[in-house]
């Protein structure tokens, strides 16, 4: 299927963290091929500078990319002003990148819960704070916060990344009602069981596969494209009046 070409995001502004894999990598992809000027952040240099390598064979542009560990707030806010400085100001910003590590209620520690959160949550809000002032001073942008369908179905082996992805709704629609004032849209994008890389090395197996698709409305995977056609979708100004909303794509599941 040939995606949808959003002519406003040519030339745009994207920041992208956990560009380099996954649906990150699908991400930085696709709004590179809608013409945008692509940065991102990753912890897999090699994987991000392949994937850089790739399309700038293909279109000509290379992506701005930085290695970061984006529980480091201040490293990565550095990251966001040299983006900014190689891209322009960021017109899109999308918090993509977490860690969905396998743990119980017994077995975790207060110091591995505040490292979940450090990745899975935080982050949103001071990548937020810092492309803000610039947005408003521009009168737009769109911020993109992944969260999980994890957080609706109340999956269990992984609770403090359920908590924070039911709390990248409230941050986003709490931001929303904050930053609409200046035309600055704040959307959560909610994925369901996406066939990432990751998720077929570590988690998928027949038995589980199949339940998922009976749950599902829709009975075939969702890729990586999947998300980022929505993405696309909530970062062009064909969603100009929708700001604080949840776009789920997670095939009916949920």
């Amino acid at each position: 299927m040939t995606p949808a070409t959003y002519s406003d995001l040519e030339n745009t502004s994207v920041f992208i963290t956990g560009g380099g894999s996954g649906i990150g990598a699908a991400f930085v992809r696709s709004f590179a091929s809608q013409g945008a000027r692509v940065a991102f952040v990753s912890l897999d240099a090699d994987k991000a500078n392949r994937l850089c390598d790739d399309i700038e064979s293909r279109s000509g542009s290379r992506p701005f990319f930085r290695h970061c560990d984006i529980a480091d707030v201040e490293h990565l806010q550095q990251c966001m002003e040299e983006a900014a400085a190689e891209t322009g100001p960021v017109d899109v910003l999308i918090n993509n990148a977490a860690r969905d590590t396998r743990h119980s209620l017994d077995s975790f520690s207060p110091v591995e819960w505040d490292l979940s959160l450090n990745t899975n949550l935080r982050p949103h809000f001071f990548t937020a704070q810092k492309v803000a002032p610039g947005m408003r001073a521009r009168g737009r942008g769109s911020i993109i916060n992944v969260g999980s369908n994890s957080s609706m179905l109340g999956l269990a082996g992984y609770p403090a990344y359920v908590a924070a992805k039911a709390a990248i709704v409230g941050l986003s629609k709490a931001l929303a009602r904050e930053l609409g004032p200046a035309g600055i849209r704040v959307n959560s994008l909610i994925p369901g069981w996406v066939m990432t890389e990751r998720q077929k090395a570590l988690w998928v197996t027949e038995e589980a596969l199949r339940e998922c698709l009976d749950q599902q409305c829709l009975k075939r995977t969702i890729s990586e494209t999947d998300c980022a056609n929505a993405a696309l979708f909530l970062a062009s100004q064909a969603s100009a009046m929708i700001t604080g909303q949840a776009l789920v794509v997670d095939g009916g599941r949920a």
